[in-house]
């Protein structure tokens, strides 16, 4: 499994300074909040968010990060 900090493509902050990692293998990957596993997109393309995806503004500006980065955001909107 790789792991490597979320970047901030779409977002109009320059980082999220580490408080964003996204890890990865073969099947899967999932985006970890501030050391806490709140979305997923398996290798099909679906996306789970996990129950703590909506804890704080933070934690959801880096899953809209992470959908708008993999293009799941239709699956977003529906899971919201």
């Amino acid at each position: 499994m790789v792991l490597c900090e979320l970047a901030a493509r779409f977002d109009s902050r320059k980082s999220f300074y580490g408080k964003a990692t996204v890890a990865q293998d073969e099947n899967d990957s999932i985006l970890y909040s501030y050391n806490t596993k709140v979305a997923q997109v398996d290798k099909t393309g679906k996306l789970t968010l996990f129950p703590a995806w909506n804890y704080s503004l933070t934690t959801r500006r880096h899953v809209r990060e992470f959908v708008k980065q993999f293009n799941v955001e239709d699956q977003f909107e529906a899971l919201k």
